[in-house]
């Protein structure tokens, strides 16, 4: 029997759902985190055959001695991986450290995390991006500035998130971040391009080939969202443009995507910039090498009648991989902030729309800046129905409007997860 280490893989709440799957495709699952056992998920605690608790999952010797601990007791460990974008680079060094030959090691990470050198792969993959400059010499930045012309956008070259990005409209802004600018970390400075953020997900086997992919639309980019308190919204995308598959199949080969997890982002220009960009074009963004976050692996599911965790187990285990089983979805994801005035109640939601929710929650609060407090999960099969459910859960009270009519958020200690669908997965 094949060992397989999940790190904290309590976290986020759906992803006991992998654990199910390699259990059910023989692997022994064996569980690293920093919750206490007696507060896992019951479907998480029936398929780990055990769980080792650290006090700390940033305390690196203790992740170290809980799979020393389990490679003592259960033999070579086969595979460890998180999914997780936090632990990418300490799963890379347990493998190195326990000689585990089926996931990145250290000193490929480099490839994957940072964007210049990303960059370079989806030029090698035929795909546009947007031209940049690593931040270094203020004269070569400025001179950077006078050629493409503002706005620009400046961002780290490692990390996700949109903590460290700057929008530079003049000069005066990109004067203001060279001088505040940390100088700790290293920054990459591109052309901004104005389009949605559309997404190539899938799962790739050991020879870089997509076994399923899925693609979502995100018309605010999560720099806007996280910045400006926006209520976010994106959907899987029932017919995904033709060039943007092109584009993520190609994006998969090139990057050497194998066994694993991939989230692309690309951008579809939504306007033109004179000698760089047309509208429609795809411009390769950056890629993660995890599943895409928070419950979205879940919308997949919904949109596309299928179980990608499922999928994912049964490329790890190299077997026939699980197909989709029924009707794809224009699949949708709401959310909402505590303290804004909704027009409409959770009561007028889950009436409204009770046929079409799969699922609503709150989101852990190191999501809620980037997604939101409350989200509301619901799937469509026509696009014009999606964009109805949009602006009916994020309609706000007008403050001139004089209407007395509040929403009726849940608390902070409500119910965080309520699956609203009789089927999860296998088919929404």
């Amino acid at each position: 029997m094949k060992n397989f280490v999940l790190i904290s893989p309590n976290f986020p709440r759906t992803y006991f759902r992998f654990a199910q799957a390699l259990k059910k495709d023989g692997f022994r699952v064996l569980g690293v985190g920093d919750e206490p056992y007696d507060s896992l998920a019951p479907e998480l605690k029936e398929s780990l055959t055990e769980y080792y608790k650290v006090n700390n999952l940033d305390n690196f010797d203790e992740e170290k001695r809980a799979v020393g601990y389990f490679q003592d007791r259960y033999g070579h460990i086969d595979y460890l991986e998180s999914n997780n974008e936090y632990w990418l680079r300490k799963d890379s060094i347990l493998r190195d450290i326990f000689n585990i030959d089926t996931g990145l090691r250290e000193h490929e990470l480099d490839h994957y995390q940072k964007k210049s050198e990303m960059k370079q792969s989806f030029e090698k993959a035929g795909v546009k991006v947007a031209p940049y400059i690593l931040v270094g010499d203020h004269n070569e930045l400025v001179n950077f500035a006078k050629k493409h012309g503002y706005p620009l956008f400046i961002k780290s070259d490692i990390g996700v998130g949109a903590a460290i990005s700057y929008k530079i409209k003049n000069l005066e802004d990109l004067e203001a971040f060279y001088a505040e600018k940390d100088a700790n970390i290293s920054y990459i400075c591109e052309t901004y391009v104005t389009g949605d953020i559309v997404t190539f997900d899938g799962v790739a086997d050991k020879d870089s080939n997509v076994v399923f992919y899925s693609s979502m639309v995100c018309p605010p980019s999560i720099s806007d969202v996280a910045k400006a308190g926006l209520d976010m919204f994106y959907y899987v995308n029932k017919k995904p443009d033709p060039n943007l598959v092109k584009a993520g199949h190609a994006a998969v080969k090139a990057f050497r995507i194998r066994k694993r997890f991939f989230h692309f982002e690309f951008f579809k220009v939504t306007m033109e910039r004179e000698g760089f960009f047309q509208i429609g074009d795809i411009v390769g963004l950056e890629v993660n090498i995890r599943p895409p976050g928070g419950y979205t692996p879940d919308m997949i599911n919904f949109g596309n009648s299928l179980n990608c965790y499922q999928i994912y187990a049964d490329v790890m285990a190299e077997i026939e991989p699980e197909k989709a089983n029924g009707d794809k979805y224009y699949l949708a994801t709401a959310s909402r902030r505590w303290g804004k005035n909704y027009f409409y109640t959770d009561e007028d939601i889950f009436r409204t729309f009770q046929k079409e929710l799969c699922n609503t929650g709150i989101y852990p609060d190191v999501l809620a800046d980037c997604m939101g407090n409350k989200f509301y999960m619901a799937k469509f099969s026509n696009k014009k129905d999606m964009e109805v459910f949009h602006a009916y859960v994020n309609k706000l009270v007008e403050p001139s409007s004089g209407s007395k009519k509040k929403s009726s958020m849940f608390n902070k200690d409500g119910n965080s997860y309520e699956n609203i669908c009789d089927t999860h997965i296998d088919g929404a």
